[in-house]
């Protein structure tokens, strides 16, 4: 009965114990910054909006909070750079790597985007790090990009080049499916 007692008290106290614990000072601040220096975004409401709710969507891929926060902007940046829509970039990352930057593919793509590390030596940029998540979203939405002009726009087309898949509708039937988890 005494252990029962005891421990519907430390259930009973874990709210409140959560509400009077201290925010750690580096994430908060690491938040304000990311909110604050979110460019691409019209102003820092749509980026505190956005971010939020995405940072939900994507919370259970990328458990870090100032990782999931870095790889959201950068998407968002690389996105409005590019004049792609951030949605699909991050249906992209969703399919190709789930979020994970240290992914790397049985045929060596690394990242989250998945890129294939001959593009370094093509470009010569050999010391780049494709598992850096601005390198490697800068690579994988330049890559998209210029593959969807190169099909004229068709997305379908260029998100099969983007795979290897030309020819084949499977993996930007995935990518879609994808997207719309990340549509406004």
């Amino acid at each position: 009965m005494r252990l029962t007692i005891t421990i519907l008290l430390m259930l009973l106290s874990l709210p409140l114990m959560a509400a009077t614990q201290e925010i750690d000072p580096q994430l908060r601040e690491a938040l304000k910054q990311a909110f604050a220096e979110s460019s691409s975004f019209e102003d820092r409401f749509a980026a505190e909006v956005w971010l939020t709710d995405m940072s939900g969507r994507t919370r259970r891929y990328v458990s870090n909070d100032l990782e999931r926060i870095e790889i959201l902007r950068t998407v968002h940046a690389e996105a409005r750079r590019v004049e792609l829509p951030a949605s699909l970039l991050l249906g992209v990352i969703h399919t190709e790597s789930r979020f994970n930057r240290f992914a790397v593919s049985v045929v060596g793509a690394q990242g989250l985007m998945q890129v294939m590390p001959f593009w370094k030596k093509e470009i010569g940029r050999n010391d780049d790090n494709l598992t850096n998540i601005k390198t490697n979203l800068r690579y994988g939405a330049t890559i998209l990009k210029y593959y969807l002009g190169r099909s004229k726009g068709n997305l379908t087309e260029a998100l099969a080049r983007y795979n290897g898949s030309y020819g084949k509708v499977w993996y930007p039937e995935k990518v879609y499916r994808n997207q719309r988890r990340y549509e406004d």
